[in-house]
C-alpha cells in the first residue's frame, strides 16, 4: 500500500496528521522521514490533535522521547536525530512504546531502523520548491525503511 498526498501549506499538513491521529489504532508505529525543515513537527501537531491532546507539542530533539498521556490513546513521539548509538533507545524504553497499547511517531526512523518493528508504516515528507515554498508531497507506505 502506498498513498501520496499533497499539501500546500502547513495548515494542510497538520489537517493530515490530524486525519491520521483520528484513526490510528493501538500498537501502530510510524516511521518518519524527511530532511531537517520539512514539515516532521507541524504533522506530528496534527496527530496529536487527531488524538484529542490540547496542550502544546514539539520536537523531543534534545530528550529523545516525549509522551502524551491525555488523548484517546498514549502518544510516543520519537525524535532520534542525535541519537548516538541505538542502545539508547533501550535505555529509554523503546519497546514499552513500540509494543504497547499507545501510537508511536519515531522522527528519523532510518538511523534506528534495525529495532523497527516489521510492520512500521512509514511516512515520508519531500518538498519541491518549484511547486511553491510551503508544497510537499507526503508518501504514506507500508513499506520497510
Amino acid at each position: 500500500m502506498e498513498k501520496r498526498i499533497e499539501t500546500y501549506s502547513a495548515d494542510e499538513t497538520c489537517k493530515l496528521g490530524e486525519e491520521i491521529g483520528k484513526n490510528a489504532l493501538p500498537g501502530q508505529v510510524y516511521a518518519l522521514l524527511g530532511d531537517l525543515g520539512v514539515g516532521k513537527t507541524v504533522l506530528i501537531q496534527g496527530v496529536a490533535k487527531g488524538l484529542g491532546i490540547k496542550g502544546p507539542v514539539n520536537s523531543p530533539t534534545f530528550t529523545i522521547l516525549q509522551v502524551y498521556d491525555e488523548g484517546r490513546l498514549p502518544f510516543y513521539h520519537f525524535d532520534v536525530y542525535r541519537i548516538g548509538d541505538v542502545e539508547e533507545m533501550d535505555e529509554i524504553g523503546y519497546e514499552d512504546c513500540f509494543f504497547g497499547d499507545g501510537v508511536c511517531f519515531v522522527e528519523w526512523a532510518n538511523l534506528v531502523e534495525e529495532i523497527m518493528p516489521e510492520n512500521t508504516i512509514r511516512v515520508t515528507i519531500k518538498k519541491d520548491l518549484s511547486k511553491g515554498f510551503d508544497y510537499r508531497e507526503i508518501i504514506i507506505s507500508d513499506k520497510q525503511i
